[in-house]
């Protein structure tokens, strides 16, 4: 079975360190193929939370996909925001903004959603759009297709709807006619998995991380991963959410969700 482990919003500067080392442990139980980072993984873009993040992302036993989030910018540098907003990120994790990583089992694509002009909200561009739905178009027969952004493309609850990602209405359109099946988030702190549905076809699933290690948890909601895993098929792909557990020191699958997806290039 192939799994990828999706962790979003960890905040360094704001890590528990008990948290952390579970989070070392079970990456190194379920060997993924790739750690997904969707964003956040500073709190206030400092060289030395930079640095935090980097140190643990490498001790990891598996390939990684980042993209930043809002906090990644320089907030209260403001010089450094106008002039070089990602120089700091980009000195940890490189300059490519938007990566892709590709595997005989999955597509994952990587889309820049912040702005150096905006504190929290994010937009996709039109460009960005179109270049995602090319790239989806090219993948391979039996690749799972994944996009990866950091604002969400749907929310649960009436007070997140200021957190949705401008454009995505249009994304969703594009990325779902393109072949995209799963697009995963974070920002908000909120883990679940929803649909965006689409007449005649199956959904484009919405998953949504909380926040992997950082204290600044949300409401009841400990701290928390997600787990995909395929057994070969396309037809289907298995999310797990993992969540902290504090009596046991440890993650703990919390609930999982068999969802299917989408056929390749549906309409």
């Amino acid at each position: 079975m192939s799994v990828l482990l999706h962790v979003s919003d960890s905040h360094f500067g704001t890590e528990r360190a008990a948290v952390l080392e579970a989070l070392r442990r079970l990456v190194h139980d379920c060997r993924p193929e790739l750690v997904v980072l969707s964003g956040d993984l500073t709190q206030r873009a400092r060289p030395a939370q930079f640095a935090a993040a980097r140190d643990f992302v490498a001790s990891l036993p598996a390939p990684f996909l980042a993209i930043p989030g809002n906090h990644d910018i320089p907030l209260y540098a403001l010089a450094t925001r106008l002039r070089a907003p990602y120089a700091r990120y980009s000195a940890a994790f490189g300059n490519e903004l938007e990566p892709a990583w590709s595997s005989a089992d999955w597509l994952v694509l990587g889309v820049n959603t912040t702005r150096w002009w905006r504190h929290k909200q994010g937009e996709v561009s039109l460009a960005q759009i179109e270049r995602v739905a090319a790239r989806l178009r090219q993948a391979a027969p039996g690749q799972t297709r994944i996009v990866v952004v950091h604002q969400p493309m749907a929310v649960i609850d009436e007070a997140d709807r200021r957190h949705l990602l401008r454009g995505h209405a249009q994304a969703a359109g594009a990325w779902a006619a393109a072949g995209a099946q799963l697009v995963l988030g974070g920002h908000i702190h909120l883990p679940y998995v929803r649909p965006l549905p689409e007449p005649g076809g199956r959904p484009l699933w919405v998953v949504q991380a909380g926040t992997a290690v950082s204290h600044r948890v949300r409401r009841d909601i400990p701290n928390s991963i997600n787990l995909l895993r395929r057994d070969g098929s396309s037809d289907t792909c298995t999310t797990e959410r993992w969540d902290y557990d504090s009596a046991q020191a440890a993650f703990a699958c919390h609930e999982r969700q068999v969802l299917p997806l989408r056929a390749p290039h549906a309409s």
